[in-house]
């Protein structure tokens, strides 16, 4: 089961890289807050200076669009921070999501749980996990990922996430 841990710190970054980001929209991640670096497979190295910071951050990222709903969509980041002892997973879903089901994930068929949303602003609506080692693996070994939204208790959306370049672009993460 994923387990859930809400950061204080770094909410600033990705605040402003997904803030009007393509969570719904489905907009490429270079009209997204922030300076493309680098492109692995089908992610995004994302940097800049947040107000306030002395150094540069950067995520991994990816938008993505569920296949037959394409009002309904995710920005899914990966970051380290800054101090380097934690990685997270962040997705930014749209509003109008259930929030007590929080946000499901599926990699190559296998249920890995749900992680519950810590925050939602104009934008939409943060989950949050620490990613652990066997998380981070399944990420850096999987084909796909599913993640699932609920627009009711019973009706899931899965969207699919594609982790071609997910290993090489977490490698090259500073």
């Amino acid at each position: 089961m994923i387990r859930i841990r809400a950061m204080r710190s770094l909410f600033g970054l990705v605040g402003a890289v997904l803030l009007g980001s393509a969570a719904v929209s489905g907009a490429s991640a270079q009209g997204v807050g922030g300076k493309v670096s680098s492109k692995h497979g089908a992610w995004s190295i994302l940097c800049d200076t947040p107000a306030g910071a002395n150094t540069e951050q950067c995520v991994l990222m990816q938008n993505v669009v569920a296949e037959d709903r394409n009002e309904v969509g995710l920005s899914v980041v990966v970051l380290k921070t800054a101090d380097k002892k934690a990685r997270i997973l962040r997705v930014l879903a749209p509003l109008g999501v259930i929030l007590p089901n929080g946000l499901g994930l599926n990699i190559d068929g296998k249920d890995l749980g749900r992680a519950y949303f810590v925050r939602c602003f104009s934008d939409g609506c943060y989950a949050e996990v620490i990613l652990k080692d066997d998380l981070l693996t399944a990420m850096q070994t999987g084909q796909n990922a599913t993640f699932i939204v609920f627009e009711t208790p019973e009706e899931g959306i899965g969207i699919p996430v594609d982790l071609d370049g997910f290993k090489d672009g977490y490698e090259k993460l500073p």
